[in-house]
């Protein structure tokens, strides 16, 4: 029977998870091919993913105890798949926290175990590169042992321009002032026709591997995304990952790689560009083991997004290459107001349940992938610290009301 079923794959297939496995890199060629593995094909991509994933990470599945930041929805950049964004004159629900409503947020996450805050707003066009580091001063001071990850580079991009400073020299005064790692996001689809549609506005891929390669040579570390699911092909996923392997190679400087799904319910790019309604399934699976197989041994940890995939899909993605549960956000606001229904929190108890569930070893993390505790032991475990409750922002109304009347107009 066993016989059977692997007879079923294609050759050339299983001569690539071979390769994979054995150390062979892949090429975007190649990348492309198990991208739309279907059936037998992707069993045994999912499969290959999971052995790649417990000889680079063994069975641990780390997470993070952080907060969400997000200092101001207002945003003139227009990105077609975004819900979150508001214009300054939407009184109900366009906001712009003052350092006290930060500091607060960063006490109750503080209380709740967090050691890491997670900084991002939009491009508001009143503020300037001083209004970053404020944040970032502000913060330090009053909180010396958090570890602050912010902007994304679309802000590093603003604030550099405002500033006037060379990059390598703001990204260091920012650095200085306490900034300790940078999220890279703003990446989408790093290919500019494709960007050219999701937000014309927004830095070009040039641009974005500029400010990449710029904070990696500072000392700065970053995340890794791709935003799939929308309307990119196998091929765009596959420049993308060859682009972020490349900048690896070169720097070290990636911590992790997230795959994000488009979530489509709230924004124009769905309801009004005609961009497929998210990933599959299959397309969220097969993108994580492609890009395990891919990435390695460049980039060693490949985090779910529980907040896209929902904690059943990313305990399947843990078994399909990644090993990583991300962040436990206790605050979510970009996902949620396009229409993300898998909430804005996962307790740390809530994660080591889940991972448990998949007879894995939860660990929870720091920013950098440094072990801070192992819970081999349930009977260990610490009690819960969710009795504090996050500030909410107002809910997608005035999203809603947008993309009516931008049919109407139509």
């Amino acid at each position: 029977m066993l016989e059977r079923l692997f007879n079923e794959v294609d050759p050339r297939i299983a001569d690539l998870l071979e390769g994979a496995l054995s150390g062979r890199e892949l090429s975007p060629e190649d990348a492309v091919c198990l991208l739309e593995a279907e059936g037998s094909n992707l069993h045994a991509l999912l499969l290959a993913g999971d052995v790649a994933r417990r000889e680079d990470n063994g069975d641990d599945v780390s997470f993070v105890v952080c907060r969400n930041l997000n200092f101001t929805n207002v945003c003139y950049v227009g990105c077609s798949f975004c819900g979150f964004a508001r214009h300054k004159d939407d009184d109900a629900e366009a906001y712009d926290h003052p350092m006290e409503v930060l500091i607060s947020k960063c006490e109750q996450a503080i209380a709740r175990g967090a050691t890491e805050v997670c900084i991002q707003g939009g491009i508001h066009p009143q503020k300037d590169h001083t209004h970053y580091h404020e944040i970032l001063t502000t913060l330090k001071a009053a909180f010396p042992d958090l570890h602050i990850h912010a902007f994304s580079p679309e802000e590093i991009d603003f604030g550099q321009k405002k500033s006037g400073m060379p990059l390598g020299e703001y990204l260091g005064w920012l650095q200085e002032a306490g900034l300790g790692t940078i999220p890279g996001t703003a990446a989408e689809i790093l290919d500019d026709e494709i960007r050219e549609i999701l937000s014309p506005k927004k830095l070009k891929t040039a641009r974005w591997i500029e400010i990449v390669r710029a904070a990696h040579a500072v000392g700065l570390r970053s995340s890794s995304t791709l935003m799939y699911g929308h309307i990119e092909k196998p091929i765009h996923i596959a420049r993308h990952l060859g682009i972020l392997r490349d900048i690896q190679k070169e720097t070290g400087g990636f911590t992790e790689f997230v795959p994000l799904g488009f979530i489509h319910e709230r924004n124009m790019l769905y309801h009004l560009l005609g961009s497929r309604p998210g990933p599959s399934p299959h397309e969220d699976l097969r993108i994580i083991a492609v890009a395990r197989l891919f990435l390695r041994p460049w980039i060693q940890n490949i985090q779910v997004s529980w907040v896209k995939m929902g904690p059943k899909l990313g305990q399947m993605g843990l078994c399909s290459g990644a090993n990583d549960f991300g962040g436990t956000l206790m605050e979510e606001s970009i996902s949620r107001e396009s229409g993300s229904e898998h909430g804005e929190n996962t307790p740390p108890e809530e994660f080591r349940r889940l991972i448990r569930e998949i007879q894995r070893v939860p660990v929870e993390r720091s920013t950098l992938y440094a072990t801070l505790r192992r819970f081999d032991d349930p009977a260990e475990d610490p009690p819960s610290l969710e009795d504090a409750k996050p500030l909410r922002t107002a809910g997608p109304r005035r999203v809603r009301a947008r993309i009516e009347a931008a049919r109407t107009a139509g």
